[in-house]
């Protein structure tokens, strides 16, 4: 059932650039392909879930340093079996970043990507197959790092960014985005 809610979630998500769209159907033929794909004893890839996650004033969105790949990325991490990717992708963010009033802006895919993960002394080289939601903070909890970061950081400005990744570059520009647009109501400054 899992895999059909993902199916349609696919199905329904309008891909931004050309990345996007071949990245949806590499994902849509994985998910047709493995009855688990959501686990990650699956050792050639598995559905993550992520978060591009703004603070309770929509105006700062959060990234960590990721402590074993030691680069910058959005929140996220396996969905160890389970198929809701939402939910997921908000416990991911509810570990990561230490705040427990999370809740998703929408309910459709904000953004996906396919990256493969290089070998490490517990695991082969395998691919992850992200599905990102856009969530947001609706407490003045403070953050807490966990073991999985090295730090995290609030960024508004693309200036900010500590990373030079493709990915998290394409999230924000479509946050910022849907803050000029008045997609959501918060208080995002245009940049």
């Amino acid at each position: 059932m899992h895999r059909n809610h993902l199916l349609a979630l696919l199905k329904n998500y309008r891909p931004k650039n050309a990345d996007e769209l071949f990245y949806k159907e590499q994902i849509r033929e994985f998910v047709l392909a493995h009855e688990n794909c959501f686990e990650r004893s699956l050792n050639i890839g598995h559905i993550t879930a992520s978060a591009w996650l703004i603070n309770k004033a929509g105006t700062h969105a959060l990234l960590m340093h990721h402590a074993k790949l030691n680069k910058w990325f959005q929140l996220g991490g396996h969905c160890d079996g389970d198929g809701n990717v939402l939910l997921a992708a908000i416990k991911e963010a509810q570990e990561e970043s230490g705040i427990n009033n999370i809740v998703p802006i929408s309910e459709e895919i904000f953004d996906i990507d396919v990256h493969l993960i290089p070998k490490t002394n517990f695991e082969a080289e395998h691919y992850h197959y992200d599905i990102r939601f856009l969530l947001q903070v609706t407490s003045d909890e403070e953050v807490s790092k966990n073991s999985e970061s090295k730090e995290l950081v609030w960024i508004n400005n693309p200036h900010e960014l500590p990373t030079q990744s493709i990915s998290v570059t394409r999230m924000f520009g479509k946050w910022v985005l849907m803050g000029q647009n008045n997609s959501i109501n918060r208080g995002l400054a245009p940049i």
